[in-house]
């Protein structure tokens, strides 16, 4: 039975983010690849930062029993580490995928260079050690943070074109879901030292979205500053309704209220046409997904509130539960003002940014549809004193 790649790499993404532990993320896909793809084993290679080397962190299926987890290193000057480290197998191959047969029969060229010839020849020696006929590097950005070492199909055959580019896709994407899973990790321990360090390991997270989505670079910042500015002027008119907790509880779930974004193909967030009814309601998903994924967190747990709601509306058109006028909590109103004026001014893939001018205009007009009347009154105070 023919296996549906676009599939699979689909639920393997949508399982990733939602795994916060590393050490968890990289056992779950190496289990997924010896099962679906039926390989001998597959291993990773991961950089440890404490050892300053790659280690075999994972291995499933054979090998595993050859070389125990955690005793095989190699060093960033290794062959092996160094030639993905370099991008050497992309200069060669035109591709970051190294499959034994294609190092072997380009050697047999004679069209190497001298440093690659010897640097490919020593690859290959270490491949054959560690029985690996495949080896797919996963970069966050230009960064080596692992290689999936995969041994031979237990049908004997040649891994096809689909399959390697099944498995070039899978390293990208845990790559990301690696780098998310550090910062989860990080974010966890920092909530216990000063709110300070709490706020910059958030920060890191919402650098993670915007890094996926390329046309929402310091939307995020944009946001929250005009959150917290519409927040002080409501808290003018009743003073006794505004605490420390509350501005702070805005101020997390402004910056993190796109996290679910990260559970959106790139493909579908970075698309420069206008978005199919099946794509707009993927994008729709990604409240419940931002919940999903902080929700483990409990130091968040009133910010959540702001994440799963800020698309609804009064007028009950909103997502992701249709709520009405005083049904939407406060903090989600006031996200919904600043996160919708800040994409109307702002450049899409699907159309130019508005003038403010028109943008206010329309906000002023949607008021008590679309958005919170008290919310967009206090937003259209600081438009009239020029503070936008």
């Amino acid at each position: 039975m023919a296996i549906d790649f676009k599939k699979e790499l689909e639920t393997a993404a949508r399982n990733m983010i939602f795994v916060h532990d590393p050490d968890l993320l990289i056992k779950i896909i190496v289990r997924m690849v010896v099962d679906k793809v039926q390989v001998e084993h597959a291993s990773i290679l991961m950089y440890k930062p404490d050892r300053q080397a790659y280690v075999l962190t994972v291995s499933g299926g054979s090998l595993a029993k050859k070389i125990p987890i955690g005793l095989a290193g190699f060093d960033k000057d290794d062959s092996l580490i160094r030639f993905f480290r370099e991008r050497d197998s992309r200069l060669l191959f035109n591709s970051d995928v190294l499959t034994l047969e294609g190092a072997q029969a380009y050697l047999k060229t004679g069209q190497t260079k001298e440093r690659l010839k010897h640097l490919l020849a020593d690859v290959l020696y270490q491949m054959k050690m560690l029985e690996t006929v495949t080896c797919v590097p996963s970069y966050f950005r230009d960064e080596l943070l692992g290689i999936l070492l995969l041994g031979r199909k237990k049908n004997g055959k040649s891994f096809l074109r689909g399959e390697l580019d099944f498995f070039e896709a899978l390293a990208s994407n845990m790559s990301m879901a690696i780098r998310n899973a550090n910062l989860f990790k990080e974010l966890k321990s920092e909530l216990d030292k000063k709110h300070q360090l709490f706020m910059r390991t958030t920060i890191a997270l919402v650098a993670a979205i915007e890094a996926k989505d390329n046309y929402t670079h310091g939307h995020t910042t944009r946001v929250t500053n005009l959150s917290l500015e519409i927040a002080k002027r409501l808290s003018r008119k009743n003073k006794k309704a505004w605490d420390n907790k509350f501005i702070e509880k805005l101020h997390i779930a402004s910056l993190l209220h796109d996290i679910g974004k990260i559970g959106i193909p790139e493909h579908i967030l970075n698309k420069r046409g206008a978005l199919t009814i099946g794509e707009r309601n993927k994008i729709k998903e990604h409240p419940l997904i931002g919940v999903t994924i902080l929700k483990p967190i409990r130091e968040l747990e009133q910010a959540l509130v702001g994440i799963k709601y800020h698309h609804e509306r009064p007028d009950g058109l909103g997502y992701p539960e249709g709520l009405k006028g005083d049904q939407i909590p406060l903090v989600a109103s006031i996200i919904s003002v600043a996160d919708s004026f800040d994409a109307m001014t702002t450049d899409r893939p699907y159309r130019a940014a508005l003038y403010k001018n028109e943008a206010i205009k329309e906000i002023r007009k949607l008021s008590n549809l679309q958005f919170n009347p008290r919310v967009t009154e206090a937003f259209l105070e600081l438009c009239q004193e020029g503070k936008l």
